[in-house]
């Protein structure tokens, strides 16, 4: 998953890694989209909801997220978390 999210996010705000697995116990549960919206031809939000649990107990992480459209393809910019 982390290869995935790396690949698809925006050299620009890209980190070098993502350390998802760093806290003991984690177990990502899926990822709900809530609603997206295109701007223009190169440019989207997405609003989404992340489950995970972390030692057993139940998380939940809303973003709205922004997107840039780049020689065809959609990659990830950042996002605001609520």
């Amino acid at each position: 998953m982390e290869d995935y999210l790396l690949a698809t996010w925006h050299p620009s705000t890209r980190p070098p890694a993502l350390h998802l697995a760093a806290e003991a116990g984690t177990q990502w549960l899926g990822l709900e989209v809530r609603h997206h919206q295109q701007q223009d031809d190169s440019h989207a939000t997405v609003e989404f909801v992340a489950r995970y649990r972390i030692a057993g107990r139940g998380q939940r992480l809303r973003e709205l997220s922004r997107f840039v459209r780049q020689d065809g393809r959609w990659y990830y910019v950042d996002g605001d978390i609520s």
